[in-house]
């Protein structure tokens, strides 16, 4: 069940949503804490309590508002009403510190978060695009918070701007009644059914993602797939091919004639080997010392002459099956 317990800044409780979520999960233990950035007691646990970490549920007041230049898909990424996640993927990016990152963090503080983005996007001399995703996935938060359903109905009151998202999840049918404006840009990551199977621990299966999209897209939602992280397994060609194959079968046309790609190749860290190999025994091995090289403190990529190789493949036969769907970036 999740969550098993909360713990939580006092002050969350002066706040609607707040009251709100104190009300739902009245019945599960609430321990008080001074800092969701600090939870000395999860500090000390061991690598292989990360599974039963991330079955808490930590609630906050956000107080850092840094919104920093992105050049891909949006102009700024936003810090917005949470951050880490409930599921498990065994590369996760938010996992830089296992014991302070991998769960999933709560911010109560919606509407004076929102105010400045909405600041942000009246004040510019364009419209600017705002990615309100980076930090958690917010389609799963939604269905503990509904946040992000207030936060399109509110942000399509305005005629400035744009908000992004990307999500693993197909929990999206509270999104599709909504008034968006053609404001809000949703973007689905996919990966071979395989591989979301046994490294996307607790996400939607792929056809389940692939019905979501082609849901947001009828609902008039501007859409995009993001092919990441691009693992190269043993097999990978196949599993690629495969993955393309089912997207070119079951995208609807609308989302083949209006969407966008994004393909991100996976890094890896020596905290993810950590933390894998301790919590999650039996689960396939992402690093591979023939494959990949060190960049930069415990980081991991794939070699160059190898990432070449998967660009190519996989443009070759996107542009075969998926031809009129832009590839924004790959990296």
């Amino acid at each position: 069940m999740f969550p098993d317990q909360i713990y939580y800044e006092p002050k969350v409780l002066e706040y609607p949503l707040g009251q709100k979520l104190h009300q739902r999960y009245g019945n599960l233990p609430w321990i008080p804490i001074q800092s969701h950035n600090r939870i000395d007691e999860l500090r000390q646990n061991p690598n292989s309590s990360f599974a039963q970490m991330k079955r808490h549920l930590i609630l906050g007041i956000r107080k850092t508002h840094r919104y920093v230049p992105n050049q891909k898909v949006s102009d700024f990424l936003v810090p917005y009403t949470s951050s880490g996640c409930s599921a498990m993927c065994l590369y996760c990016y938010l996992v830089c510190n296992y014991n302070k990152c991998s769960y999933l963090r709560l911010f109560v503080n919606r509407e004076e978060m929102l105010q400045k983005l909405v600041h942000a996007a009246r004040k510019s001399t364009r419209d600017l695009t705002f990615e309100i995703g980076s930090n958690s996935d917010l389609v799963l938060e939604n269905t503990l918070t509904g946040n992000l359903e207030w936060t399109i109905e509110e942000f399509a009151r305005e005629n400035k701007g744009f908000l992004t998202f990307p999500t693993k999840f197909d929990a999206v049918a509270p999104l599709l009644p909504l008034h968006h404006n053609g404001r809000i840009i949703a973007r689905m990551s996919v990966n071979p059914a395989s591989v979301i199977r046994r490294v996307e621990l607790g996400t939607s299966p792929l056809s389940a993602r692939i019905r979501a999209i082609n849901q947001l897209s009828e609902a008039g939602y501007r859409v995009g797939l993001l092919l990441a992280p691009v693992i190269l397994l043993e097999n990978w060609k196949a599993l690629y091919t495969e993955l393309i194959d089912q997207l070119a079968a079951e995208l609807s046309e609308k989302v083949k004639r209006e969407a966008f790609l994004e393909i991100i190749f996976m890094t890896y860290s020596f905290v993810h080997n950590a933390i894998n190999t301790d919590a999650f025994p039996n689960a396939v091995a992402l690093y591979n010392p023939q494959q990949m090289t060190g960049r930069g403190r415990g980081k991991y990529y794939y070699r160059p002459k190898l990432r070449e190789e998967g660009e190519a493949f996989l443009r070759e036969q996107l542009s075969r099956k998926l031809g009129n769907m832009p590839i924004l970036y790959v990296v």
